[in-house]
């Protein structure tokens, strides 16, 4: 599996469709194409831009997106993202060869979860990844 690390890589990803959605977090994702001379041109963004792809090879390529909005602390923003790859690591093989970013969208409940990195927040959002995940791999 392949991470997402520009900027022009996460917005190509998220222009392509939201495939699932559970109460904290998206699920997006953008078909690469394939090896055709057209195809390249698509995957490589706006004319204006290099030549170069944005992703150069047909892998699974993943993102994570954990904004301050929705996750103040530092120590949270990295234990879910933690979470987001993890989880993903045990789906790679369900997915199919596109560009994900799975993006938080509301924030959890600060007065249910107070610690940061609670082992109740992590098993919440590590089944509610995996509910993510199943529901993306079953529309594949």
């Amino acid at each position: 599996m392949q991470r997402l690390k520009t900027r022009p890589q996460f917005q190509a990803a998220l222009a392509g469709g939201t495939v699932s959605r559970t109460p904290h977090f998206a699920l997006h994702r953008l078909k690469l194409p394939e090896s055709s001379p057209e195809a390249k041109s698509e995957a490589s963004g706006t004319a204006g831009e290099s030549n170069a792809p944005l992703f150069h090879s047909l892998d699974v390529w993943l993102g994570a997106m954990v904004p301050k909005r929705w996750a103040k602390r530092a120590v949270t923003r990295n234990a879910i993202k933690r979470q987001i790859y993890a989880v993903s690591a045990q789906f790679e093989v369900r997915m199919p060869c596109a560009a994900h970013v799975v993006r938080l969208r509301s924030g959890f409940d600060r007065q249910q979860f107070i610690s940061a990195t609670s082992p109740m927040l992590k098993l919440a959002v590590r089944q509610e990844l995996e509910q993510l995940f199943e529901r993306a791999a079953n529309k594949s």
